[in-house]
């Protein structure tokens, strides 16, 4: 966290933040009625606080949007739990919209191309792109949980929305730890197979992550490239998340705008 660390503070704190800016302010200015917060799931700004700060106001109805695209009982029905546990102490409830995932909505599929493409044209493209999404334990896959879909949903619309072929990406896992099986391919081992199969360039981008944090600036930025260095690879190019590009702004607000 410190190797990350910049005078703004901490990147997932100030991009979010941003990133809010920019839909608070397309929201509420084509909206007179309609007020935009930002919550955490953890730590300050949290859930419960945010949610205690407008009870006193006078909401009919509440849009919850989880920054997080694929669905998972882990993250997503966590961000659910905690706001069912806040607001079954509220007298009054109002309409109540949660929605579960945009995975596959054209406006994301559409930028993350775009991040791409323009990638592409500022850097020599690399001989493969790896699609690396935050792993979960197999576990979870079996119990039901449909986040490993999604994620190859998700990089399929995208390869189709960029004319890939088939032998030009790979979709990957990262971030594992404990004991237990987790998705697989793992982006560690398959980087590490590419370089000692001769691939000296990969691009990454990581389409689960809506603003670049830990995972993707410490995770693949650096610890990833040391990896792919010392098995004979050269240069492991990282595409940013959205962050608070205005694809990004203009994608969350086409989908608060189509549940008001």
């Amino acid at each position: 966290y410190k190797k990350i660390h910049t005078a703004k503070g901490m990147p997932l704190t100030y991009l979010s933040k941003k990133l809010y800016d920019g839909v608070k302010r397309n929201i509420e200015s084509q909206n007179t009625h309609t007020k935009v917060y930002l919550a955490m799931r953890y730590g300050q700004d949290n859930i419960e606080k945010t949610l205690k700060s407008i009870q006193p106001l006078s909401h009919q109805k509440i849009i919850i949007l989880p920054m997080f695209p694929q669905y998972s009982a882990t993250t997503t029905a966590s961000i659910f739990d905690e706001v069912a546990r806040c607001m079954k102490r509220w007298n009054f409830l109002p309409n109540y919209h949660f929605i579960r995932d945009y995975c596959n909505h054209e406006g994301y599929i559409k930028a993350l191309a775009y991040s791409i493409r323009t990638h592409w044209k500022s850097h020599k493209k690399a001989q493969k792109i790896l699609f690396s999404y935050h792993g979960l334990p197999e576990q979870n896959l079996a119990n039901g949980d449909p986040y490993s879909c999604y994620c190859h949903k998700t990089t399929r619309l995208v390869a189709q929305e960029l004319g890939l072929g088939v032998d030009d990406y790979e979709t990957v896992f990262q971030s594992r730890f404990g004991p237990s099986q987790w998705l697989k391919p793992y982006t560690e081992d398959t980087i590490i197979s590419l370089a000692k199969s001769g691939t000296k360039t990969l691009d990454m981008i990581a389409p689960s992550f809506a603003v670049d944090c830990l995972e993707t600036i410490d995770e693949i930025s650096r610890e990833y490239q040391e990896i792919f260095q010392e098995n004979g690879g050269s240069t492991i190019q990282y595409i940013p998340a959205l962050n608070d590009s205005n694809d990004a702004i203009n994608l969350m607000t086409s989908i608060i705008e189509d549940h008001l």
